[in-house]
């Protein structure tokens, strides 16, 4: 096997656990556990993100219709009290919505199962949170996502390339520059526009660390790419990118994401309709 080949693997090895490390360990993934009511394990799964106009639907397996289960949720980081509502069953599942939210908006959420007088809570220790988010087309989805991985992969590569030679240096910085635009600035601020409403809310509009995160990717294969046009010792560059690369997107995806104050929310409402009421009484 040639070195080429082992580096590509070795990169893609990399890419792919990094990947799945992000998206694992990132606020968005589902919570799942496992509880006990009545003698029956229940295994259960309860979503932390929602894209579209619709309900989030929350299930919860038990195979035992005297379970009953009351699905209370809130508005995240509001005073609002806790609404109630009865789950029903479906086949074996219990079934209950969440209310649609504005794009950013986000509810906490918990499970209770109740069977005669014993009660379990899912989860135990905390309440859910979910983020509600607009519809993406895969049309835009998926060319970010095949963007990003690709330029991942590239950039991985091109900091192993550095470790053990200089050749093809400007190749590898100019792919990586390149695909982090398209996937970053190109197709990104259109899945953010989709799901959330703005084009950016990085720097210096905000503190969406996603959109910092490719801010900083970015400039750190801007750095590398003048680099190996215009030093003599190119590799330590490339090589500091390709980390920088490597340990920003190991941050969790989504962390410090967009998130809708209500508080603001109601204000602009509120000063809306006085606006309204205002104009009617002149």
């Amino acid at each position: 096997m040639t070195r080429n080949v082992i580096l590509w693997v070795v990169a893609i090895v990399i890419t792919l656990a990094s990947a799945v490390y992000q998206k694992m360990t990132g606020p968005t993934y589902p919570l799942s556990g496992e509880a006990s009511i009545g003698g029956i394990s229940v295994e259960y799964e309860l979503g932390r993100s929602h894209g579209g106009d619709d309900d989030h639907k929350v299930t919860i397996e038990v195979p035992d219709r005297s379970v009953e289960g009351i699905l209370s949720y809130k508005r995240y980081k509001t005073d609002d009290p806790w609404t109630e509502t009865s789950m029903n069953y479906e086949g074996d599942n219990l079934v209950g919505y969440l209310p649609h939210q504005p794009p950013a908006g986000k509810l906490q959420y918990r499970v209770k199962l109740i069977q005669g007088s014993t009660k379990v809570v899912l989860p135990e220790d905390r309440g859910v949170v979910i983020r509600f988010k607009g519809a993406v087309p895969l049309s835009v989805l998926i060319p970010h996502i095949l963007f990003m991985f690709s330029a991942m992969l590239v950039s991985t590569r091109a900091g192993l390339q550095a470790i053990v030679t200089s050749k093809n240096l400007k190749r590898y910085a100019l792919w990586s520059i390149a695909l982090v635009f398209l996937g970053g600035f190109v197709f990104g601020p259109l899945v953010q526009k989709f799901a959330f409403g703005e084009y950016w809310t990085g720097v210096p509009f905000g503190i969406d660390l996603t959109d910092n995160k490719t801010l900083i990717a970015f400039v750190g294969w801007l750095v590398a790419t003048v680099a190996v046009f215009k030093s003599r010792s190119p590799r330590a560059f490339v090589v500091g990118a390709s980390i920088l690369m490597l340990a920003i997107f190991l941050v969790p995806h989504s962390v410090l994401g967009s998130e809708l104050d209500y508080a603001e929310m109601e204000s602009v409402k509120m000063s809306f309709s006085v606006m309204q009421t205002y104009r009617f009484l002149i």
